[in-house]
């Protein structure tokens, strides 16, 4: 009897481990090697751009208590763009799945590439510390470039904590969380989570941004991106905890809670407490209050735990793809 995910199992069933393995080594090497795609090509950009179009046609210029009608408005469009996605992206997986071996496995990792973002993330976090080297005010602006959040009143120190805290987070949403979908249901597992937690990024905002209200429009939005970002934000902290060489799970677990949204400050409070140093949000939350002052080494270290996570989620990858290969077969006896 065939199941509804039956068409998405070419995505993992390639005829030996090794191939199966090889797409996101292959995705993860060309990240490394060759960066991000031209703007025009990047499907991420192509992402925001409709997410923006649609964004100034549903957020009100107004707030309005209980705006329920562009709470399902936003939800009903959010839906429709992941249905589009989705196909798009199976069908294109099933053209790539035409081939066979290697060849498909190259293919699928080159789509899969622009899915995830190591090295810019890695680069970009570097870069902030380069630019403290010269002067705070350049810091600030290199690190305006990776955060929302206002850093004009930010110290040194500041600057630095909250480059380690982007490093850590997005780690998880550039890099672990596309991968663990894509080793679910194949590229359009992947394509689906990177436009849910870029709508989130556009979209979910508790209130104004841009001359515009989010607080109904983006509520959807910033929801599944929480549901879809649990699993792989917890993942992402415990690689960190393994690496770092047993962070106790029970301190793990009570600093991540001291942040608002129920999934960055795994990885975050992980990565704290794997560098032993304090990572704030002034007015907002306090990780590893008893680590040190973070210094200049202390993002080129957090850098490194990034790379070493990135590579210990290559066999975690290829786990859930040999176990999800199993389900299958065992649901088709």
């Amino acid at each position: 009897m065939d199941h509804w995910f039956a068409p998405l199992l070419p995505a993992w069933a390639l005829p030996a481990a090794a191939v199966c393995l090889g797409v996101p080594v292959l995705a993860l090497a060309v990240d490394w090697w060759l960066g991000e795609p031209p703007v025009a090509w990047h499907p991420v950009v192509w992402m925001g751009k409709v997410l923006q179009w649609w964004g100034e046609r549903l957020a009100p210029t107004s707030p309005v208590a209980q705006d329920f009608k562009t709470f399902w408005r936003s939800a009903l469009i959010w839906c429709a763009l992941v249905a589009i996605i989705f196909i798009v992206t199976w069908a294109v997986q099933q053209l790539v799945l035409m081939f066979h071996g290697f060849l498909a496995a190259a293919l699928l990792a080159l789509l899969l590439k622009p899915l995830l973002a190591w090295r810019m993330l890695r680069d970009e976090v570097l870069a902030v510390e380069v630019a403290l080297g010269q002067s705070l005010p350049a810091g600030r602006a290199q690190l305006s470039r990776l955060v929302s959040r206002d850093v004009s009143a930010l110290t040194a120190v500041q600057v630095r904590e909250s480059a380690i805290e982007s490093l850590a987070e997005n780690l998880n949403d550039s890099v672990v969380a596309p991968l663990f979908w894509f080793a679910l249901l194949g590229l359009p597992g992947a394509a689906l989570y990177r436009f849910a937690n870029t709508a989130d990024a556009m979209w979910g905002y508790p209130g104004m941004r841009g001359g515009r209200y989010w607080q109904w429009a983006g509520k959807w939005a910033a929801r599944a991106d929480d549901v879809l970002s649990w699993v792989p934000a917890r993942i992402t902290a415990l690689l960190l905890a393994v690496i770092a060489k047993g962070l106790p799970f029970s301190t793990l677990a009570r600093q991540a809670r001291k942040t608002p949204s129920p999934n960055s400050g795994w990885p975050m409070a992980a990565m704290a407490l794997a560098l032993n140093v304090r990572l704030a949000k002034p007015g907002v939350y306090t990780l590893h209050s008893k680590g040190r002052r973070a210094g200049p080494l202390d993002t080129r270290r957090a850098a490194r735990l990034g790379t070493h996570v990135v590579l210990a989620m290559v066999p975690v990858v290829t786990a859930i793809q040999l176990l999800a290969l199993a389900a299958f077969a065992w649901v088709q006896v």
